[in-house]
């Protein structure tokens, strides 16, 4: 579960990143990405769930990364921005995710697809939102997944 959840986040941060240059229709993308991934071991419901979610909330995940932000959520790289996005997303609306998965999860993403020292950004936002958004987990230790 845990490789498909993370095949998942990877499709999900290139198909948010799709979306915000696009403005390509969500159910286009989800079509497209569910045929990619086809018979491959990718959570396609985490995937679906995740995606219409954000688009359904991006008001609020936006006014969320606000305040760690040192400049409007359009300044920051799409895809260090579809990195943010998505791991408040999961912040808010995944609290069956500690924050540290969370932010563990969305550190290895920037690694992988942003810029060069993207994730040390990635993780100095999710980790001033987690603050916020995840503080009654503060100072308690990582369950076991």
């Amino acid at each position: 579960m845990i490789q498909a959840r993370r095949r998942a986040r990877q499709a999900l941060v290139q198909a948010v990143y799709q979306w915000q240059l696009s403005g390509q229709n969500l159910a286009e993308i989800e079509a497209q990405f569910a045929e990619e991934h086809a018979g491959s071991k990718t959570d396609m419901g985490y995937f679906r769930e995740n995606l219409f979610g954000l688009a359904k909330q991006l008001d609020i995940v936006d006014a969320a990364l606000l305040p760690c932000l040192e400049r409007t959520i359009d300044e920051v790289n799409p895809v260090e921005r579809a990195i943010l996005r998505l791991g408040v997303y999961e912040l808010i609306y995944r609290p069956d995710l500690h924050y540290r998965i969370v932010l563990n999860e969305s550190i290895d993403l920037a690694k992988r697809f942003g810029a060069d020292q993207g994730h040390r950004y990635v993780n100095g936002v999710l980790d001033c939102a987690a603050k916020t958004l995840r503080a009654n987990e503060f100072g308690q230790t990582r369950p076991a997944n």
